[in-house]
């Protein structure tokens, strides 16, 4: 049968089952359908020709190739798609409405905060200042600063919108740390060139990719003297574009900029991810131009920071195409090649520590020596299963290994309704590190039994882990057990890893589809116009405490897994009444 026809068809089931579930329940209990009695219709699929396919580009799955089976209950990946553009991708088995119920296990909600500066991603970064606990969420373009010395009343404190139009400077991840040496509680923020909405296909507008690479912007990393609770009042100390051949204050420069967190402890040496220069450009993704390295500083003298090396992995800059189209999936248009985030670092160089972890995308799992910054090595390497589309290799959980041995490796989704191959979270065994090894797959979450689904696939929006967490900013130590993760539509999932050859979810949040977002003021509300409720956590290891960001606010979590949640900031060691971390 024509796929176009078939869509047709299955758009029209959908339509008639809305009809009817005005009248009569289609799944799970009647509590489930009373919940979802006014919930708003999943969102209709794109029409295909917003979307043509380039060459190269994956086809098009036989759509009796995947989808959802009634009689098993369970849902069958494609095994590759398109690069996400298209929207939804409804199957017979959808659910026709978003899931307003939410589900638990083994977790608590604490409180509930009705912010939001990103539906779709956003970071978040705590710091103590003299004797109080302040949390930053934030975006590119705005962020909110809440006091949660009390996290169960906490209080939002400042707020801002950035309009870079007007030309304000960006707000970029960053990573805050008392330096004892200095005295100094320091921030380290990176800026990056912007993809959504600048970029939309590198291969068909030069007039775009031109924009890119002329935008005046710093393409590196802010250092920061922290005086206060508030970015406002911060002191910059110095400005570093990645790209060394800059002119010092030079507007227009190279590369990519400085991507996601930055991994700084508090001491001499700084980690960051990113294209130096425009070089360093063979990847397949659509919007983006670059492909990341991973850099390391030395900051020590935070007002002059110093390059010590580059690493990378051969075939990303341009001239070594012969090692790049090595990859089953160069020419493709659709891979994330290259860094997203900085090495995964479970124990600082000035501490001992020896390994990085490097999540590379479509180049997979790398062991990089640290133990020279001003050297780094490849150790060993893995090729991960292809998985496209979505992206491949993201986020490493690095928090058991030097108990374990294991860390955790993933990508996460990008298309709607499982329309990609499933995001696989490996456990990989780095005892050895100059023989990693695959051990094992995370359990994939189920939904619970009173759900009206059994899959998340069915439940609308993406199904997949996102990170869990930001373990450079994350404050305490990390259960050795217990591994929470962000799972768009499955909520907040806790893996039991104990044995990692046989792991569990020991407990989950899973919050309604269909949330409300803020306005300017914070009070009155606008319906949302999207459907992934959790894409991103943050968790205070030394309070017990998860907080979950979703499209419609921010959800303060607890489990007896991790222990009693704690209130006001941990008693540390203070120095002229500033609270290191």
């Amino acid at each position: 049968m024509n796929s176009r026809i078939q869509r047709i068809i299955i758009l029209t089931i959908l339509i008639i089952s809305v009809i009817f579930s005005q009248s009569t329940p289609i799944f799970g209990s009647a509590n489930a359908n009373d919940a979802n009695k006014n919930a708003p219709p999943a969102p209709d699929p794109a029409p295909e020709e917003e979307h043509q396919l380039m060459p190269g580009e994956p086809v098009h799955p036989d759509p009796n190739s995947w989808g959802y089976d009634p009689e098993t209950g369970e849902f069958t990946h494609p095994s590759m798609t398109p690069d996400p553009g298209e929207g939804p991708h409804p199957f017979e088995g959808s659910l026709p409405y978003l899931d307003l119920n939410q589900y638990s296990k083994n977790m608590k909600v604490e409180a509930f905060y009705p912010y939001v500066v990103g539906w779709g991603h956003s970071w978040q970064a705590t710091f103590d200042w003299k004797g109080r606990r302040y949390l930053y969420d934030y975006e590119t373009d705005m962020y909110n600063v809440f006091d949660i010395t009390d996290p169960k009343k906490a209080k939002r404190i400042a707020r801002k919108t950035f309009d870079t139009k007007k030309g304000e400077h960006q707000f970029g991840p960053m990573n805050i740390k008392y330096n004892q040496s200095l005295d100094k509680t320091i921030a380290v923020q990176c800026y990056e060139v912007p993809r959504f909405g600048v970029l939309s296909n590198k291969y068909l507008n030069p007039d775009e990719v031109k924009k890119i690479r002329e935008r005046e912007m710093l393409r590196g990393f802010r250092i920061y003297e922290v005086t206060g609770p508030l970015w406002t009042d911060w002191e910059v100390l110095s400005e570093t574009p990645l790209d060394e051949s800059a002119e010092p204050g030079a507007s227009v420069q190279q590369g990519s900029g400085c991507q996601d967190v930055p991994v700084y402890s508090g001491d001499q040496y700084l980690f960051v991810a990113g294209a130096p220069d425009d070089s360093f450009a063979n990847t397949e993704y659509k919007s983006y131009l670059y492909s990341g390295a991973q850099m390391a500083y030395d900051i020590s003298d935070p007002t002059n920071p110093k390059r010590l090396s580059t690493w990378w992995v051969p075939g990303q800059r341009i001239g070594e195409e012969k090692q790049y189209n090595l990859n089953p999936r160069a020419g493709n248009k659709t891979s994330w090649m290259g860094s997203r985030m900085p090495l995964f670092i479970p124990k600082s160089v000035e501490e001992g520590g020896k390994y990085g972890y490097a999540a590379m995308g479509g180049f997979g799992f790398y062991v990089v020596d640290i133990s020279d910054p001003a050297n780094m090595k490849t150790v060993s390497h893995i090729e991960l299963p292809m998985s496209v589309s979505g992206t491949e290799g993201d986020n490493i959980d690095v928090s058991k290994v030097e108990t374990t041995g294991m860390v955790y490796f993933s990508g996460y989704p990008l298309n709607e309704d499982c329309y990609e191959p499933y995001k696989e979270i490996y456990a990989i065994d780095v005892r050895d590190p100059k023989k990693p090894k695959v051990v094992s797959t995370l359990e994939r979450p189920k939904p619970p039994k009173e759900a009206p689904f059994t899959d998340y696939c069915q439940r609308r929006g993406s199904f997949g882990p996102k990170r869990s967490g930001y373990a450079a900013v994350q404050p305490g130590e990390p259960n050795q057990r217990y591994m929470p993760y962000a799972f768009y539509n499955a909520g907040v999932q806790i893996f039991d890893v104990k044995d990692p050859k046989n792991t569990s979810v020991a407990a989950y949040f899973v919050p309604k589809m269909y949330g409300e977002i803020p306005n300017e003021d914070g009070k009155t509300t606008r319906p949302s116009e999207h459907s992934n409720p959790v894409q991103s956590i943050y968790v205070e290891w030394d309070r017990n405490l998860i907080w979950a960001f979703s499209n419609h606010g921010m959800y303060l979590l607890s489990t007896p897994l991790l222990g009693k949640p704690l209130k006001g900031v941990p008693k540390i060691e203070k120095t002229e009444g500033v609270s290191p971390l």
